[in-house]
Formats: structure tokens, C-alpha cells, sequence
């Protein structure tokens, strides 16, 4: 692979920046001219501003994970762990791209088992070549590996689901992803060793892609890139040992989609009626309710995770 040539002249932070360049440059080509093959919007009915949306590009996330798989493979460290891991990422973007791309979309029970069997595989692959020790403060508890397997599936299949949820204002799931990312790679740079590469490039991707993106939008990555991301990130957390971080590092899209998959679990299982009077995705909510314009919403939830960051780095780290 190119890493074994560029690693006998450069440093592995210079060929880490290497890789999301080129991912960078790699991902604006690819989207500047989108294949014709992409789905077009039909606009959401109950999304606020979803009229909006009509007739953009959409499940361009296909070409976001294609572009980071390709650079991340050919140019920094690869094991086989990590193949497997980029074949996982391939397969939860497809089943995201097929819904963006079907007339009528998938039920949630269908891709709630298409996410349960990737994390099932994940974990195995995970738990054959990881311990299942995690870290808290500065104490390490080993936990029987039957129980960190359940408990892995429980926060890939959350984390898919929330940043799915949460991608839903042009520039939003896209900006926050990346500022969760950024903050694993250089909190956890030293445990998640080439993992922190990986997530720079996955950032640069997302990256060129908020050049079309930020608001108003023309293209949206749909849920072939936000369950992606969301895969992404919860696999970050295990491989960075402290796969707690999820909860705070991701809090913005917890909260944003959340307690919108809470509220309706509660009401469709159990029928209990919580939040009656407030929407979800919470950013509808800020939209509709609070006055808030597209670009506020960014801004003001990223500045949030960017502080939900700092303060995890200074008490939990």
C-alpha cells in the first residue's frame, strides 16, 4: 500500500495530514460532478422547512464513505481488523443509500435488524482482537466478555440511530460529527493509535462535503452517510478504551435524537406519553418554536459539543 511509501519519508502525524488532504481533494472532485445514478429528495412532509429539500441530491454519503474508505486504505496503516471494520462501514452505508434510494422507505424494524446484525459482527470482530476492559477516571474494569459484547451492541446500535436522527438541518450533523472526531483523535490519540488518523480523514471528507452542504444546501448525504457517522463514532469509542466518552462527546446528538427515539419507544411499546408538548428532533423544536434560524442551530449546537469536549478533556481525562 502507498502508507509502506510514504511512511519511509514522512512522519506518521505528516502522513496523517497527507491522507485527509487527499481525502479532502478526493471527496470535492468526486461531488462536484455526482454520479447520475444519485437519488433525488422528495421532500419530507412532517420535517420543518422539509419542502426545502425537494429535488437535491441525496445519499451522497455513498460517496463520502467511498472516498474515505479508498484513502484510508491505500494510504494509512491497515490490519485486517480494520478491513473488516471498513467492509461493516461499507454495508451500513448501503443499507442507508438503498432507503434514501427506494420509493417507499424502509420500516424501522428492517433497518433496526439490518443495524442489529453489523453490530453483532462488529463486536465479534472487536472482542477477537480487543480487551473488553474499559476506562473510567483513572480506574479499568475488565468486563466479562459477554457483557461488553451486549453492551457494545447496545451503543453501536444507539449511536447509528441518534446521529441518524440528529441529520436533519443543512450543516448540522455533518459539523458536530466532525467535532466529535477531531476530540476523540486528540484526546485518545495515544490509546486509539491509528484510529486517530482515521477519524481525521473521515473529517476531511465530511468536510468537503459541508462545502455543499452548508445552508442552502444542494446536496444531503442522507442516511447513507448520518448512519455511517454515527457507526463510525461508536466504534471510535470502543477502540479509544473509554467507551463511556460516547455520552459525553456525543451529547449533542443524544439529546437532538435521543429523546426522540425515547419518546417514541415509550409511546409505541408502552404507551407512555413523555414530552408532549415539545418536537423531535429537538432541532425542529428550535426551528419552530424557538425562532431559531438554520444557521443558529449550527452554530449554536456546535459551539455546545465544542464545550461538552473541552470540559470532558479536563475532568474525565
Amino acid at each position: 500500500m502507498l502508507h509502506f511509501l510514504f511512511s519511509t519519508i514522512l512522519s506518521e502525524g505528516q502522513v496523517i495530514i497527507l491522507a485527509s488532504l487527499i481525502a479532502f481533494l478526493l471527496t470535492w472532485i468526486l461531488l462536484l460532478r455526482p454520479f447520475p445514478f444519485l437519488p433525488r429528495d422528495h421532500g419530507r412532509a412532517y420535517a420543518i422547512n422539509g419542502a426545502l429539500s425537494k429535488g437535491k441530491l441525496r445519499g451522497v454519503g455513498l460517496v463520502l464513505t467511498a472516498s474515505y474508505a479508498i484513502v484510508s486504505v491505500l494510504v494509512l496503516h491497515s490490519t485486517i481488523e480494520y478491513l473488516i471494520y471498513c467492509v461493516l462501514i461499507i454495508l451500513i452505508m448501503l443499507s442507508g443509500y438503498f432507503d434514501d434510494a427506494a420509493e417507499t422507505p424502509w420500516s424501522d424494524y428492517k433497518k433496526g435488524f439490518i443495524d442489529l446484525v453489523i453490530s453483532i459482527a462488529t463486536m465479534v470482530t472487536f472482542l477477537m482482537n480487543d480487551s473488553p476492559e474499559i476506562h473510567i477516571l483513572s480506574y479499568s474494569i475488565a468486563l466479562p466478555a459477554p457483557v461488553y459484547f451486549i453492551l457494545g451492541i447496545i451503543l453501536i446500535w444507539t449511536a447509528i440511530n441518534v446521529t441518524n436522527c440528529s441529520d436533519g438541518v443543512d450543516g448540522l450533523c455533518g459539523t458536530v460529527t466532525i467535532c466529535i472526531l477531531l476530540s476523540y483523535a486528540l484526546i485518545f490519540r495515544d490509546s486509539m493509535r491509528e484510529y486517530a488518523g482515521y477519524s481525521c480523514v473521515m473529517a476531511a471528507v465530511i468536510g468537503a462535503y459541508l462545502l455543499f452542504n452548508s445552508s442552502p444546501s444542494s446536496m444531503l448525504m442522507g442516511d447513507a452517510g448520518s448512519r455511517t457517522f454515527g457507526f463510525f463514532i461508536a466504534l471510535l469509542a470502543m477502540k479509544s478504551g473509554h467507551p463511556l466518552s460516547f455520552l459525553i462527546l456525543s451529547l449533542v446528538f443524544i439529546i437532538d435524537g435521543g429523546l426522540g427515539l425515547v419518546k417514541v419507544f415509550l409511546l409505541r411499546f408502552l404507551k407512555i406519553a413523555i414530552f408532549k408538548n415539545t418536537r423531535f428532533p429537538l432541532h425542529d423544536q428550535l426551528r419552530k418554536v424557538n425562532g431559531w434560524s438554520d444557521t443558529q442551530v449550527v452554530v449554536r449546537l456546535t459551539i455546545i459539543q465544542i464545550l461538552l469536549a473541552v470540559a470532558f478533556y479536563f475532568f474525565f481525562v
